[in-house]
């Protein structure tokens, strides 16, 4: 099968290129960043340049975006530009071509806060996080009936969806217009939900990337990891490995889904962890100083999500192969890659 990879020479895109050439498909890569000398920057929201990459292709697995929570508001038309009007665009052109195939960089970040539930009201939904609550410490979410303590729980794909911050909005936004063209067209198309994806070649510091690049580059200046709220946020570290495989099963099997519709799977490793945890695993690993909790915050995070795979699990057999432990190990001794592009070429875990 021939795969076009958009966002391939980024974090997650090059990783799934390897067990798609090893597992005996021809990926064709269509990123921002050129992937060797000779090349030119391909622009996804180019509609010209992605139809002619999209000839005599058979699948298309959507990597490129604009990721993380970035810095301020005024980073929402950039987020949409990118991200929004890229898939369009993408989308669009696959309509033209005939491409029937499509696999989704999908994010967690569409459900908003995770699970919860009370004892009293059982499964509840916190409202938004207030200031003065964040600014007093008090960072758990209450049941909005009674304020009761909450107990957070796994995820799963039926659960409403609430993204809370632009660029939640805009990975919304992109499974909206992907199920639209798979009804117009009678296309097949999977958005796999990532979780907090970490790993080799993570691109260092930016506003863009993931608290684990944020970390791995404190370590590799010698200073702490510096924690926000308490540290003890649950999320779902997923190692890129797996989610690389999980793209590959994804774009074998999505040919067999019904067609006109879109089919969404959670894509972590289903143990949860918190950043705490995350922060003092790596710097234990690197050598290097423990971390710091500072209570600081940002507004647009969430207190806690974390991954129910079980459907990706049951439906296409994908396993998580790379545990907590061992990815942190190994993590801890790999290179980063340059600042992230702020723009279509790099996916990375928010």
């Amino acid at each position: 099968m021939r795969v076009l990879v958009t966002g391939g020479a980024g974090f997650i895109g090059s990783h799934i290129v390897t067990p798609l050439a090893s597992g005996g498909h021809e990926p064709v890569v269509l990123d921002l960043r050129p992937t060797d000398a000779e090349g030119s920057p391909q622009d996804v929201r180019d509609g010209a340049v992605v139809e002619r990459a999209l000839r005599g292709v058979d699948a298309v697995c959507h990597q490129a975006a604009m990721v993380g929570l970035g810095q301020d508001f005024a980073d929402a038309p950039a987020y949409v530009d990118h991200n929004g009007l890229g898939t369009a665009v993408l989308l669009a052109a696959m309509a033209r071509v005939g491409v029937p195939r499509l696999v989704l960089a999908g994010s967690m970040v569409v459900y908003g806060e995770g699970r919860y539930d009370c004892p009293r009201h059982g499964t509840v939904a916190p409202g938004p996080r207030a200031v003065s609550d964040l600014e007093a410490g008090r960072f758990e979410p209450g049941c909005p009936y009674c304020g009761a303590e909450l107990a957070p729980g796994l995820v799963a794909e039926e659960a409403p969806c609430d993204p809370r911050n632009v660029y939640a909005t805009t990975k919304l936004a992109q499974e909206h217009l992907a199920a639209a063209w798979a009804r117009a067209t009678g296309g097949r198309a999977v958005s796999l939900r990532y979780h907090n994806v970490y790993g080799p070649g993570m691109p260092r510091d930016t506003p863009y990337a993931g608290v684990a690049s944020f970390f791995r580059s404190a370590l590799a200046r010698g200073e702490a990891p510096r924690v926000f709220e308490d540290g003890r946020q649950r999320r779902d570290f997923v190692h890129v490995r797996d989610v690389a495989a999980a793209n590959r099963v994804a774009l074998e099997a999505v040919g067999d889904h019904a067609p006109g519709a879109l089919r969404a799977y959670n894509t972590g490793s289903g143990v949860p962890h918190t950043v705490g945890e995350m922060a003092e695993a790596l710097a234990a690993a690197h050598g290097g100083p423990a971390p710091v909790v500072t209570g600081e915050f940002r507004l647009g995070d969430v207190r806690h999500i974390t991954a129910d795979s079980a459907r990706l699990r049951a439906e296409l057999g994908w396993r998580p192969a790379v545990s907590f432990d061992e990815g942190m190990t190994e993590f801890a001794g790999a290179a980063l890659a340059g600042p992230a592009l702020a723009d279509a070429s790099i996916v990375g875990a928010a």
